[in-house]
């Protein structure tokens, strides 16, 4: 310091927290709002993101609503909470996860997080040992790459297969895998295929997991949202088979993103992840060089104690949300995202440069196959949805951003006719940049 003078400065921001926002959902989103055109008139119509809840047709029960004033009002509910998640609130997802599993969960089985997005923070940084990789599907969601890239755990990609309804490449899982693997990831109902695998898929996916020796990571924040002719099936049904970590929320059956209160979830009832029931059957022998000790469980609680908790009146909410929610509510909602996924697939067909592999039957999302050889003034499909944006007010995701350069990620979870809309402008965008037919 000269003359009350710094002559340097030596904080400097970190240059990977600034590197990777371009390459989350988020930041490709931000991105795109920044290039609209602000002197359009028109509505700026979102099929870039998976949230319903500014349209009133997907407005959440009154149930869902009354529980969360019931518990602020109760006073009961202005403390601290257990790291791990009130044991009411534990409780009650393990009884709500119950409903589909061959076994029993406990409320020690859960531990709840600050959204899903918490919850894949829990188990990558707990999977994150030197050396490590995770088996991660492409198309996938790229909030696990990211994370993965700043906490130093190796990512390695399988493909998810359009012409076999998105199923996970199986052939190429096994010939990824060594033995630093940790894990793979399935995400079912699929974030951004809209596919939901058959009960037959999910097991040969627990048995090649098995023979490798990995647990099974099974995002399922979509959960139950299937609407097509596949039923939908969670992975922990296979917990017997391979320990699953299921990873869940509130925040899209129930519409409320905003809220942040997801899960984590050990499917385990042969004891893995706790060195219990190792080598206790011949069927579990080739797990006796599974990483799975009592350091995965002891790691999920060393990290949440040095985390932030989700909110404790939605916890003390949570009871009365998962129990006294009715069937007609998510019967509304499936309907709503039934229609909605038919107008997408269906109005899909009249843009040449667009073509749908497969018909969406669960989720929020679908993803498309862009033409760019049909367009002129279009390089790809980042460069499609930046024009897409500026030109027409419609913002989707391009498909690099899921690791599918030249497709697009479209949400139909919005009211029909806006959906409608959106892909009346699209269809309007291409008119305006086809190729000119050369006349003979």
């Amino acid at each position: 310091m000269e003359n009350g003078t710094v002559k340097h400065w030596r904080f400097q921001g970190n240059k990977k927290l600034t590197g990777a926002s371009g390459f989350t959902v988020r930041g490709v989103l931000n991105l795109l709002r920044g290039n609209l055109n602000e002197n359009d008139p028109r509505p700026t119509i979102p099929l870039g993101h998976g949230d319903p809840s500014a349209f009133p047709c997907f407005r959440t029960a009154t149930v869902v609503e009354d529980a969360i004033v019931d518990s602020v009002r109760s006073a009961n509910y202005n403390h601290y909470a257990p790291t791990v998640g009130i044991l009411p609130a534990r409780r009650a997802v393990a009884e709500y996860l119950n409903r589909d599993l061959p076994y029993k969960l406990s409320p020690d089985d859960v531990y709840l997080t600050l959204g899903c997005i918490q919850a894949i923070e829990v188990i990558l940084t707990t999977l994150a040992r030197p050396g490590a990789n995770i088996l991660l599907p492409r198309p996938g969601f790229p909030y696990y790459e990211s994370l993965a890239a700043h906490i130093h755990l190796e990512v390695r990609h399988f493909d998810l297969l359009p012409e076999q309804g998105w199923e996970a490449d199986l052939d190429s899982v096994e010939a990824l895998a060594d033995e630093n693997t940790a894990a793979m990831l399935v995400i079912n109902p699929g974030n951004p295929c809209g596919s939901v695998y058959t009960r037959q898929h999910l097991q040969k996916i627990a048995e090649t997991a098995t023979k490798l020796g990995i647990m099974v990571i099974a995002d399922e924040v979509y959960g139950h949202l299937a609407f097509g002719s596949t039923p939908y099936v969670p992975m922990g049904v296979f917990g017997s088979i391979v320990p699953v970590v299921t990873l869940g929320s509130i925040s899209k059956r129930w519409v409320v993103p905003g809220w942040r209160l997801g899960w984590l979830v050990t499917s385990d009832p042969n004891g893995i992840l706790q060195k219990t029931g190792v080598g206790h059957s011949l069927s579990l022998s080739l797990l006796l060089n599974m990483w799975f000790d009592d350091y995965i469980v002891d790691s999920i609680k060393c990290f949440l104690d040095i985390s932030t908790d989700p909110v404790t009146f939605i916890q003390g909410a949570l009871p009365q949300i998962l129990e006294k929610t009715k069937e007609d509510f998510y019967s509304k909602i499936i309907d709503i995202l039934r229609e909605a996924a038919d107008i997408c697939y269906d109005k899909m067909k009249e843009i040449p440069c667009i073509t749908c592999p497969n018909k969406p039957e669960g989720g929020m999302f679908v993803m498309v196959k862009l033409n760019i050889s049909l367009m002129e003034g279009i390089n790809d499909d980042m460069d499609f949805a930046i024009q897409l944006a500026k030109e027409e007010s419609v913002i989707v995701l391009p498909g690099i951003a899921v690791g599918m350069k030249n497709w697009l990620r479209v949400t139909f979870a919005i009211d029909p006719s806006t959906l409608k809309e959106g892909l009346e402008r699209i269809k309007a965008f291409y008119q305006r940049h086809a190729k000119k037919q050369i006349s003979s």
